[in-house]
């Protein structure tokens, strides 16, 4: 794998996560229209490892409150904020548990790879973010979350595994709809992406274990690098950009993109 492809992946993962605009159906169409060989398993988990240790850096405050009341939680108690968080970000994450498992098993996530199906799950996810932005509430804020909310959470991120939905944009069209303001909703959207990156990178690492070599270990590792600085960088940008703007640039993004796959997928 060359220094430019690796480049390229990284960044485009780093970048997109955390952005409601879907960095899965972004590394499937680089192969897909750039002629390049797909990066492989090993790649993917080292760049996913990348923007895990990017959300949980950036938002460290609330994962160490989190981490705490995972102590309550064995223990058989919800009673402190740190539970309900560590509980809730753990019903949150079943339902794409559930989903990615009957995907693998059928073999339909192999078959969801499409430049056509990307680009019409990129604009009609965009339109619902959209709509969703502008005609959800403001009244719930971060310390709000629920039960019932991080079950509703949890199913949106579940229809995201679907290549060019995004999780992210998926998980805050969910929140805004429940009636979160434009940062909390993004903030809840980045928590639960920390136990579904962990899931994700089990399953992957799992399957590419063995047979790690020196060079790909060492392109994992630059790769891991690049996507943390990439994903810390837009998590920074969305965050402070929230304070003042809407999802609104992105729609714009998402449209444009899907319209533009889909002239390519049907010319």
């Amino acid at each position: 794998m060359t220094l430019f492809h690796l480049v390229l992946v990284a960044l485009i993962q780093g970048l997109t996560e955390f952005l409601p605009v879907s960095s899965s159906g972004h590394l499937i169409l680089l192969p897909s229209l750039t002629g390049m060989d797909d990066q492989g398993q090993a790649i993917d988990v080292a760049v996913h490892v990348g923007t895990l240790f990017a959300v949980i850096m950036f938002f460290w405050a609330d994962v160490k409150i989190a981490i705490r009341g995972i102590g309550r939680l064995v223990q058989g108690k919800v009673d402190t904020q740190g539970a309900r968080l560590a509980l809730y970000l753990g019903i949150a994450t079943v339902p794409v548990l559930i989903f990615g498992l009957f995907l693998k098993l059928t073999g339909l996530d192999h078959l969801l790879r499409s430049v056509a199906l990307i680009g019409w799950t990129m604009l009609i996810f965009g339109l619902v973010l959209y709509w969703t932005d502008q005609k959800g509430g403001t009244t719930k804020t971060a310390p709000d979350w629920s039960r019932k909310d991080a079950i509703i959470m949890g199913l949106w991120q579940a229809v995201a595994l679907i290549p060019g939905t995004s999780r992210s944009g998926a998980t805050i069209s969910g929140a805004r709809q429940l009636g979160y303001a434009r940062e909390d909703a993004a903030k809840l959207s980045m928590l639960m992406s920390i136990p579904t990156i962990i899931a994700s990178g089990a399953v992957l690492g799992s399957e590419v274990i063995f047979s790690a070599n020196m060079q790909l270990a060492k392109d994992s590792l630059i790769a891991a690098v690049l996507s943390f600085g990439a994903a810390l960088l837009a998590l920074s940008l969305m965050m402070r950009l929230l304070k003042s703007v809407s999802f609104t640039p992105y729609v714009i993004y998402r449209i444009f993109l899907g319209v533009a796959l889909l002239a390519f997928a049907y010319s």
